[in-house]
């Protein structure tokens, strides 16, 4: 079944780009961005990232922790961070876990052929790791806006 708004939001414990363990339910008290993306540096990626790098002053200054997941590599994501300056963590989920337990490794379609991914998904999640909103038509150029409506 899949995730809703007021479901308790799946724990989780993984590496980011340095190497560092993160654990959902450490952020508790503080409301997070739990962001889903396919792939490291790819266009609607990159414009994502950069969109939620540019506004995470006012993010942070509204009490949230913004967290990126992908099955990119600790080394795939310290090269996105460093390329784009990005100034929050990217878990590296690369036994997909993480996907897979908030339901966004989904079946993709791309030229007639079938393969599975993740769907670009954000989860807002509240102080008692609540979730309070699901943002599943993610506007990459825009989704700070989309986050704090």
């Amino acid at each position: 079944m899949a995730l809703q708004v007021n479901d308790l939001a799946p724990d989780f414990t993984s590496k980011d780009q340095s190497g560092a363990t993160i654990t959902l339910s450490s952020f508790r008290g503080k409301k997070v961005v739990l962001y889903f993306y396919p792939k490291d540096d790819t266009p609607g990626c990159t414009k994502q990232a950069c969109n939620l790098r540019d506004n995470n002053t006012v993010l942070q200054d509204a009490g949230y922790q913004v967290i990126g997941v992908s099955i990119d590599d600790e080394k795939a994501h310290t090269k996105f961070i460093n390329k784009y300056e990005l100034n929050f963590p990217l878990v590296a989920d690369t036994d997909k876990s993480i996907v897979e337990a908030y339901g966004v490794w989904v079946e993709k379609s791309m030229y007639g052929k079938k393969y599975f991914g993740t769907a670009r998904v954000t989860f807002v999640i509240n102080e008692e790791g609540v979730i309070t909103k699901i943002i599943d038509k993610v506007k990459v150029d825009d989704h700070t806006a989309q986050i704090l409506a």
